[in-house]
């Protein structure tokens, strides 16, 4: 039996649709000891996304942005946030889009990209899945300064760093972007292991 056999939807009610769409939804809900329980939940959805880490395997560096985020600020995070290059898809399909968006918002131009896994981030609550790659670059991949979209409010600062450092970053609480530190996990696991 699938999951969607298990679900009847009962009212959906749209929130608000501003930004984004807010619905809440009442469904019931088939438990695995066979009774059926009513439920009701809210659905944030945004769109999916993806996000990328550019590294330079030899030099050993990472590229991350810094930029301010407002949920960010109003729980507690009184600075810029660094973070891996990202977006939404904005009905592209995720590779094409994630290269677009690594130079609007870096300045460095790549070609290949690979991805690595997708995820959902706040399953709880978010709709959007986020799909995450790597790719190689080099000094000679910049074409610009990067910096985001003003139109879209994106003030955006471009930091390279070595993989030692930018995990160092993680530690300490400097970076609290979950979408990067499980780019920056996987780079030390995969891309630059110890030894």
């Amino acid at each position: 039996m699938s999951i969607a056999d298990r679900i009847r939807v009962e009212d959906v009610t749209v929130l608000s649709d501003d930004w984004y769409t807010l619905k809440k939804t009442t469904f019931s809900y088939l438990r695995a000891d066979g009774t059926w329980q009513r439920q009701s939940r809210e659905t944030y959805d945004r769109g999916n996304g993806a996000t990328i880490l550019l590294y330079d395997p030899a030099r050993r560096t990472v590229v991350l942005v810094s930029q301010f985020r407002y949920p960010a600020f109003v729980n507690g995070h009184d600075d810029l946030l660094i973070e891996a290059p990202a977006g939404l898809l904005d009905d592209a399909d995720p590779e094409t889009r994630i290269r677009a968006e690594v130079e609007e918002e870096t300045g460095f131009r790549v070609d290949k990209v690979r991805k690595i896994f997708d995820a959902f981030m706040s399953p709880g609550s978010v709709t959007e899945r986020l799909h995450f790659f790597v790719g190689e670059y080099g000094p000679g991949d910049r074409v610009s300064a990067g910096g985001g979209e003003i139109d879209e409010g994106e003030d955006i600062a471009v930091q390279e760093m070595t993989i030692e450092d930018a995990l160092t970053m993680v530690d300490d609480g400097a970076i609290r972007d979950a979408k990067t530190i499980m780019l920056l996990q996987y780079a030390a696991l995969r891309i630059f292991p110890a030894g």
